[in-house]
């Protein structure tokens, strides 16, 4: 195709084009074209852009998934929580600075064994927290749900219908209220189930307040309300973020807004041992919710991390290994009867390792006939989902009580179909040879009373009138043939679709895996009774196989699903059937759309780094897409240059060039942060004269600590510090400080090249030098808003990304 294609012309310069200030939002650096100052002294015209934050008058159609408002996923602001916040990426380049060699040199081997047991001990204490909030989660649901149930089904014995109705919708109202009550107020970012954001925080984006302490907060005791509420959610998505939540409190050393601080934490200051703590959170969440420690390994390599090495995997190994035992241990200590309404449900567990699983070449018929079934319907799910969530971003930008009016819309309308749909179900006499008790007496068990007489049982409120989990056991249970209707079967699957896709984008934390295992589970049991003619599967096991299709289809995930599902059935004879189902759904539904949560990222407007480069970047170069003006700083800088690029612009980043009289000819130092400048103007050991020096005075006065990434809001800003006009006048050597060795490209590189190196490093900087050796040494900067298809889109409007897209499909 390169050689059939012809590059695109190369856009013309703009005069006066300051594109490159709009990454004042994102803070990820500067870019441009020479001269290295400002381009005509516009320096007026810089502020005047950057007014506002950044954005400037072209502010209001970079926010995404908002009303009236062009969608673009390159945007420096994203939508958390339904809340519009700027967003910064994340820098897990090594800074090798002087000050970063010599805190190498002088570490002994002491400090090297104590960076290495901490990290040992962070983990650790990552998977026993995890561990302990997950069987947390489980027991506060299974008590406030199942005292609600009891309640209902005790005034429904006595034939008080309609107060056992305004019971069981009171308390579901009460319950939901409280849940989106905490979380529009405290912290919107709570809201959904948080694996869109870690999973954009592991490829280098870091918005505002997702990991927070307070999202944490609201994380855990939202999804105990919004489950205990009835909502056709689970409890399982948020733990993920609840696990990354845990682990980025640790890796940070506490909150000093919530007074929780330790100094001892200090060696994991920096984005890239976080980034690490936060992947082995991610998958302890997902062990401590399905109590499956190798899946949330699995997940965790195949979903959520971006950047992934030997070492991480076995500190990811390790912790879900202490969730499973901290789980297990706990569990124990509840058989006892000491943990209230806690035991036979919560922390699901299918066992169907006593049904026979053989199978034959028929059986392949009726799970290819899954697989298409799950991707077609999957596809589907993820297309209604991106229309619905962007009809409730309308309502819940209008504010707080708006948010809450939303859920508390769809809790009314959950408790009026888990409650009224069993009505329509016909009563069915109890097999005289059922293995437990019928009617069950009780919150959970197959056989519910409901308005039957006794000796007889309602099949769809079996379904409806449990908690997810029971309701999923009920479907996953082997030797239950004739349990359930088919028609019965088909109205809570038509329920539990829809009430799915209308639950999640509420308000709430709130995961997708419980309502797409249940809705699979179902039509799993439909197609097996449609098809066992032919095929001699147990409904249970067709009730597994449908899940499997269906998380394919909206997940797009493959190893880690077939693992989960393996380890929550403890039925390895079924591994190859799940794989091929899985295969199949995903095959089907990629046809569609993308993955439900790669969906939600675009949605939310996080700029996401895909593993490999679009088709079209092949024929664009990276001097395509630098724009100016280019804001650089010398090695022996003027401060008051240094303070006036701080305010006009939110860069993160600045190129160093020495210039003469310090060289001969210009030359490319290295690239300084915002951050570390910050803190060496706080120490305001300036000079008189513009003299390089040996920065022995930097390397006497501060050690490579103080310059460590700060917690969320903890670091210095330009508006706190203040200056005299006889300092601004002085200069301040920036050499000790500079990172001496960022990563460079030439300007003719190939643009699909320079983007997987941008990505597979991690970088947020990256340099463009010139070709030619006569010209200034220094071309522009690339940063994660460059690689963005919208970006280049509008630097070429001729150039059609979706046309070289599908003639790379095609071929």
């Amino acid at each position: 195709m390169d050689g059939d294609s012809p590059r695109p012309p190369r856009r013309p310069e703009r005069e006066g084009s300051y594109n490159y200030d709009i990454e004042s939002m994102d803070g990820s650096g500067a870019g441009g074209v020479p001269p290295w100052r400002p381009q005509n002294g516009s320096s007026e015209a810089l502020l005047r852009y950057d007014d506002g934050g950044g954005a400037g008058d072209r502010g209001s159609t970079y926010e995404p998934l908002l009303r009236k408002r062009t969608m673009n996923t390159t945007s420096q602001i994203a939508i958390v929580g339904a809340n519009v916040c700027p967003i910064e990426s994340l820098d897990y380049e090594v800074v090798e600075n002087d000050l970063f060699k010599q805190d190498w040199r002088s570490r002994k081997k002491k400090q090297i064994f104590q960076y290495v047991v901490l990290k040992w001990s962070l983990v650790l204490l990552i998977g026993l927290l995890t561990g302990v909030v997950g069987f947390f989660n489980n027991l506060a649901v299974e008590n406030i749900a199942g005292l609600k149930l009891l309640r209902t089904s005790d005034l429904m014995l006595e034939g008080r219908y309609i107060k056992a109705f305004f019971v069981y919708g009171g308390c579901n109202l009460v319950l939901a209220a409280s849940a989106a009550a905490i979380c529009a107020y405290i912290a919107p970012a709570a809201a959904g189930s948080g694996i869109p954001e870690v999973k954009a925080y592991l490829n280098g984006v870091d918005a505002y307040s997702i990991l927070a302490p307070s999202t944490l907060f609201v994380k855990i005791f939202g999804s105990i309300l919004g489950v205990s509420a009835g909502f056709v959610l689970g409890k399982e998505g948020p733990m993920v973020h609840t696990g990354a939540c845990i682990a980025n409190l640790l890796g940070q050393g506490g909150s000093r807004k919530y007074h929780l601080t330790c100094n001892w934490l200090r060696y994991f200051k920096n984005d890239r041992d976080r980034r690490d703590l936060i992947t082995c959170g991610s998958a302890a969440g997902v062990a401590a919710a399905f109590r499956a420690p190798v899946g949330g390994v699995l997940f965790a390599l195949e979903e959520a991390a971006s950047w992934w090495r030997s070492a991480l995997l076995w500190r990811t190994f390790f912790t879900t290994a202490v969730v499973a035992v901290v789980l297990r241990g706990l569990i124990e200590f509840c058989r006892s009867g000491k943990c209230g309404l806690f035991g036979q449900g919560g922390l699901i567990m299918f066992d169907l390792s006593s049904t026979v699983a053989t199978y034959s070449t028929p059986d392949l018929i009726v799970i290819i006939v899954l697989g298409i079934i799950g991707g077609i319907f999957g596809g589907l799910f993820n297309f209604l989902l991106d229309k619905i969530l962007r009809v409730y971003s309308i309502i819940n930008e209008r504010g707080a009580p708006f948010k809450i009016l939303l859920t508390i819309t769809i809790s009314v309308i959950t408790s009026m179909c888990s409650y009224g749909l069993p009505w329509l179900a016909a009563c069915t006499r109890c097999p005289v040879d059922a293995v437990e008790q019928c009617p069950t007496v009780g919150r959970s068990g197959n056989y519910k009373n409901f308005q039957c007489p006794p000796g007889y049982y309602n099949d769809l409120a079996s379904l409806f009138f449990n908690t997810n989990d029971d309701a999923i056991r009920n479907l996953f249970s082997n030797g239950t043939a004739t349990e359930f209707r088919m028609s019965s079967l088909f109205i809570f699957f038509t329920a539990i679709y829809c009430l799915g896709l209308v639950t999640y984008g509420v308000a709430v934390p709130s995961g997708l895996f419980i309502p797409v295992i249940l809705a699979g589970a179902t039509y799993g049991r439909i197609v097996g009774t449609l098809l066992g003619s032919i095929s001699d599967l147990d409904p249970g096991l067709f009730a597994l196989l449908g899940a499997a299709s269906f998380l394919g289809g909206t997940m797009r995930m493959t190893v880690s699903v077939c693992v989960i599902l393996l380890e929550l059935t403890n039925d390895l004879p079924m591994l190859p059937l799940v794989m091929l189902v899985l295969l199949i759904s995903k095959t089907i539904a990629d046809n569609f759309n993308k993955g439900v949560y790669d969906q939600i990222v675009v949605m939310k407007g996080l700029p996401f780094m895909e593993a490999h480069a679009e088709p079209y970047m092949r024929h664009l170069v990276a001097g395509d897409v630098v724009s100016g003006p280019l804001i650089t700083l010398s090695g022996v800088e003027k401060v008051g240059n240094i303070v006036h690029a701080l305010r006009i612009t939110g860069h993160n980043g600045f190129p160093v060039v020495d210039e003469p009289p310090i060289t001969e000819t210009p030359e490319l130092v290295g690239l300084v942060t915002r951050s570390h400048l910050l803190v060496l103007l706080n120490s305001k050991n300036f000079m008189k004269g513009r003299v390089k020096t040996s920065g022995s005075f930097v390397l006497r006065r501060f050690g490579a600590f103080d310059f460590a990434k700060p917690g969320s809001g903890k670091g210095l800003k330009i508006e706190d510090l203040d200056f005299t006009d006889e300092e601004m006048e002085m200069y301040v050597d920036l050499h000790p400080i500079t990172n001496t060795s960022p990563y460079t490209v030439v300007e003719t590189m190939s643009l699909a090249k320079a983007a997987i190196l941008f990505r597979e490093l991690g970088l947020r900087h990256l340099l463009v030098v010139p070709k030619a050796p006569d010209r200034p040494p220094i071309v522009g900067i690339l940063t994660r808003h460059d690689f963005m298809p919208e970006h280049i889109h509008s630097l070429f409007p001729n150039l059609n990304p979706h046309k070289y897209h599908s003639a790379s499909m095609a071929g």
